[in-house]
């Protein structure tokens, strides 16, 4: 793999010399034929919601990219810590079972208020600022996510999980030029709202559009060996046995758990994205090095 990728900022290139610009084209080119007209979805984390691609001007402008050059982007998001900021506000007390917020009545009106009407159409105005043409909807539009309470993780209130993708409102979008950025709720049979884990989310949508790549963006490097170093790419029997033996730990499982999923149903590979990282997604697509952590199967 190559260990200096050359893609660069808008601003560097722009300043760079007509070798360089050549050489980043020609490194690009394979790339952008190898993903034309295939799916790509690209999670963006709560927490990466800070600083690089984090940065939401750059993002933005990155998922534009990707649909002006023929690429069929879906954005899942999630907002942990700017629904942990309302809730402060608001002064309702937040818990967590595993990792997952317990969700009552009062919780889930400021989660969806967050969600849907704070984060989601801001990503999808930035991205139209960027020259894209994004819709913000959430798992309830559209019976986009049909969900189930979940319950293994003890009693956690108005916590779901998907339990059925309805793809027929995104493959409308895909015949378009709208880029979907999905919230992570939905609703069961009865019409009940429910709170669901973005990456869950994003990794169950991956696998019912059956996408090329699953983009996981987080404020990490990636996974890492009992040397701290990054393992640029695992097969799935080699990322279980990561988890089994206990170098993937915390926070890191469910991620790689959430990629083994996706990529057992159906997406071809799936990849933790240090989303810190400017410009991380075109870095990730269309260089040698790439920039993550690669699951496939096998």
């Amino acid at each position: 793999m190559s260990s200096a990728p050359l893609i660069c900022t808008p601003a560097a290139l722009a300043s760079a010399g007509p070798a360089l610009k050549a050489a980043v084209l020609a490194e690009a080119l394979p790339y952008l034929r190898r993903y034309s007209g295939q799916t790509i979805l690209v999670k963006y984390g709560g927490h990466a919601m800070g600083g690089g691609s984090g940065d939401g001007d750059t993002f933005a402008r990155d998922i534009a990219f990707l649909k002006q050059v023929g690429i069929h982007p879906i954005v899942v998001h999630g907002g942990g810590p700017q629904i942990n900021h309302m809730l402060q506000r608001l002064g309702i007390k937040s818990s967590f079972v595993n990792g997952l917020r317990v969700t009552d009545q009062a919780t889930l009106e400021v989660v969806e208020m967050v969600l849907c009407g704070t984060i989601n159409k801001q990503l999808a105005a930035e991205i139209n600022a960027a020259g894209g043409r994004a819709i913000g909807i959430s798992g309830k539009d559209g019976g986009l996510i049909r969900a189930r309470r979940l319950t293994r993780n003890g009693e956690l209130g108005f916590v779901g999980e998907p339990e059925e993708i309805d793809r027929r409102v995104l493959d409308t979008f895909r015949q378009s030029d709208i880029i979907p950025v999905i919230a992570p709720l939905g609703v069961d049979a009865g019409g009940a709202t429910y709170n669901i884990n973005a990456d869950t989310v994003a990794g169950a949508i991956a696998a019912a559009v059956k996408a090329t790549r699953f983009l996981l963006l987080t404020d990490v490097p990636g996974v890492l060996d009992d040397n701290k170093e990054l393992v640029p790419e695992l097969t799935a029997a080699e990322a279980r046995s990561l988890i089994a033996s206990g170098v993937v730990t915390g926070g890191m499982t469910p991620k790689v758990e959430t990629c083994l999923d996706a990529v057992a149903g159906g997406v071809e590979a799936a990849v933790i994205v240090d989303g810190r990282v400017p410009h991380a997604i075109l870095l990730e697509l269309f260089t040698e090095g790439g920039a993550g952590t690669l699951i496939r199967g096998g």
